[in-house]
């Protein structure tokens, strides 16, 4: 009888622990989620506060050379943000849309992305723009933001979800490398009022479809979302055009970009669950199948990263760079930090590369090896030196110890 009561007791005391320990929990929860809230809302003014002191301005919004799905919702969003505050943009890339899925959605939706090189940018009139604007991006990889920063145009905005890759000195600065999307940022703004989506405006259905691939699209499918990812597609949903989203999301992979991922296959080197692979010479237009091809060798059995990368010929200025795409599976690994450690900075100080979740790249100009040469065994040996020294450097990050690669 004593024994029972005592089993009793104790089972009654522990529901009751394990009771104040829910409750606890759910206090700290709410607590996380209020400051959460106040500092979104604490961002939110203080944009606001910014964007009325420019208030009728003429801005430069300035995207990765090379934009995808994040990039190009992103910066519509801004810009239709941004005209309730008689503010008008132009949307500028250096690079070009490769990528089928990214040509697809400009195309279907009409996104207002206008693409310079550095040197016809360098012929504009920048004088017409009072300030500048950083979308899912830092500037540094892009072509154009040398440029506009030359002509002394001021950084009003800079909004990204990429780690920090160097001092950036605006009026307002949105930084967080813990969300996944740039678009859910953009998404965070719109949903608290700063613009009000209406699903009888083609511009707002449009946008927001385009805002549900880049969130879609930077989160693996929403497989690797988040709380805030999830919050802000359920937002979207109310506005999206799914079958538009669908006729973007089933564009065909050219031939090229094929040629490209079974070049990444056959050339793959692989070490300690680490599958690299260089692909030679790309058309720069194809330079999107370099990341496409990292996605699929990240797919093989017992591999958990994968590194491929090319030197990426741009005929318009004659100008060529190593250009690499990291894809991982693994949970440990921080493909920013692996990145920088393992490729350094240029003579300027700036990072060749860099990382958010699960995904990175990097850009390296080939400097004065630069340039078309007819002779093809001069060619290949440039090739040969870039694609060694890329692996070399690689390999000292994946196993140390082993430092030397042959060349036989």
């Amino acid at each position: 009888m004593s024994s029972n009561l005592n089993t009793s007791l104790e089972q009654r005391l522990a529901s009751k622990q394990n009771g104040a320990k829910k409750q606890l929990e759910a206090v700290d929860s709410n607590f996380n989620s209020d400051e959460k809230n106040s500092d979104l809302a604490k961002k939110i003014k203080n944009f606001r506060e910014v964007l009325e002191q420019h208030r009728g301005e003429r801005q430069i919004v300035v995207i990765q050379d090379f934009p995808d799905p994040d990039a190009l919702s992103s910066a519509w969003a801004y810009q239709l943000i941004v005209a309730n505050y008689d503010i008008s943009c132009d949307i500028v890339y250096g690079g070009t849309l490769s990528h089928q899925e990214n040509i697809t959605l400009v195309r279907l939706t009409g996104i207002p992305a206008r693409r310079y090189v550095n040197t016809s940018l360098q012929q504009q009139d920048l004088s017409v723009y009072q300030g500048c604007v950083l979308v899912d991006s830092q500037g540094t990889n892009s072509q154009l933001y040398p440029v506009v920063e030359q002509a002394g145009i001021p950084l009003i905005v800079a909004i990204d979800h990429h780690s920090k890759q160097q001092d950036l000195k605006a009026e307002f600065v949105d930084l967080r490398p813990q969300t996944r999307a740039t678009a859910t940022i953009l998404t965070q703004y719109i949903k608290e009022g700063m613009l009000e989506f209406d699903s009888s405006d083609e511009h707002h259905v449009k946008c927001a479809t385009a805002l549900m691939h880049g969130l879609r699209s930077d989160t693996n499918r929403l497989m690797q979302a988040k709380e805030e990812d999830f919050t802000a597609a359920a937002y979207l949903s109310r506005f999206y055009d799914s079958q538009l989203l669908n006729a973007v999301l089933q564009s065909a992979r050219s031939r090229r970009v094929m040629n490209v991922i079974e070049r990444a296959l056959r050339n793959r080197i692989i070490k300690k669950n680490f599958s690299i692979s260089g692909v030679g010479y790309l058309r720069y237009d194809d330079r999107d199948a370099i990341p496409q091809a990292a996605d699929f060798l990240v797919t093989e059995e017992d591999i958990h990263t994968a590194v491929v990368y090319g030197i990426v010929h741009n005929e318009d200025d004659d100008n060529e760079l190593v250009i690499g795409s990291l894809r991982t599976a693994k949970l440990t690994l921080d493909p920013d930090e692996f990145i920088k450690e393992t490729l350094g900075r240029d003579t300027q100080g700036r990072f060749f590369g860099g990382g958010r979740y699960m995904a990175g790249g990097f850009e390296i100009p080939v400097g004065f090896l630069n340039g078309f040469n007819d002779n093809p065994e001069y060619t290949k040996l440039k090739w040969e030196v870039f694609d060694t020294q890329i692996k070399q450097k690689l390999m000292r990050s994946v196993e140390p110890e082993d430092t030397v690669i042959s060349t036989d």
